[in-house]
């Protein structure tokens, strides 16, 4: 689990070929000041888990699956990515629960300057338009964010917009976004929850199992 909070930037330092995937290292000095082998590291909202360390970063496999649903594939040496730690028991939960594992990617619309902050608007797949509500949560390449507006549920093209505070422009990678940008998503996993219960209900209203008997 993470909260969305970035730790630091880091840069992507070598990417070879591992079967149908690759092996990342990643510099990430922060990161590995106190991780060890088999933790898990978020990289621009994916979880990883590390495999080698050393005082600098670490490298971790990224499977084809994760290549194929989040920008990782993207990556070249020297992009630079968020990084984030798993969160611990005694941390202040700053953002909110985020699991590091992208529900797909959308692409920068729009790129709004103001005098203390931008606002980005986001392309937004038609399956995960219903989890994403005005004033919600929602992860953008591992950043915890809350939406400021949301198309109507009866467009024709689904997009929501964040609006960026000069820290997270400063301290993030999302300050670089221009439009054609890729980026990763992560909804609310609450209303993943509730989306999968409402599907399992029944005509009352009541959910059932999956054999039809009620709980």
């Amino acid at each position: 689990m993470f909260t969305g909070i970035i730790e630091e930037q880091g840069v992507i330092t070598a990417i070879e070929p591992s079967g149908d995937g690759v092996r990342l290292a990643v510099r990430a000095p922060l990161a590995v000041s106190d991780a060890a082998r088999g933790d898990s590291i978020s990289i621009s909202g994916v979880c990883l888990t590390v495999t080698e360390q050393t005082s600098e970063g670490f490298t971790a496999d990224v499977m084809k699956q994760t290549l194929d649903m989040s920008t990782l594939g993207t990556l070249a040496v020297g992009s630079p990515v968020n990084v984030e730690r798993a969160l611990a028991a005694h941390t202040r939960l700053g953002g909110h629960i985020v699991q590091g594992h992208v529900d797909g990617t959308g692409e920068v619309l729009e790129v709004r300057p103001g005098e203390q902050w931008r606002v980005i608007r986001v392309s937004l797949p038609a399956e995960l338009a219903p989890l994403v509500v005005d004033k919600g949560s929602i992860t953008v390449q591992g950043v915890s964010l809350t939406v400021s507006a949301v198309s109507d549920a009866d467009a024709s093209t689904h997009w929501f917009e964040i609006s960026l505070i000069p820290e997270t422009l400063e301290v993030t990678t999302l300050g670089a976004l221009t439009p054609g940008d890729p980026v990763n998503l992560e909804t609310d996993i609450l209303a993943r929850h509730v989306q999968r219960l409402l599907r399992f209900a029944s005509p009352d209203g009541i959910p059932t199992t999956e054999e039809g008997g009620s709980r």
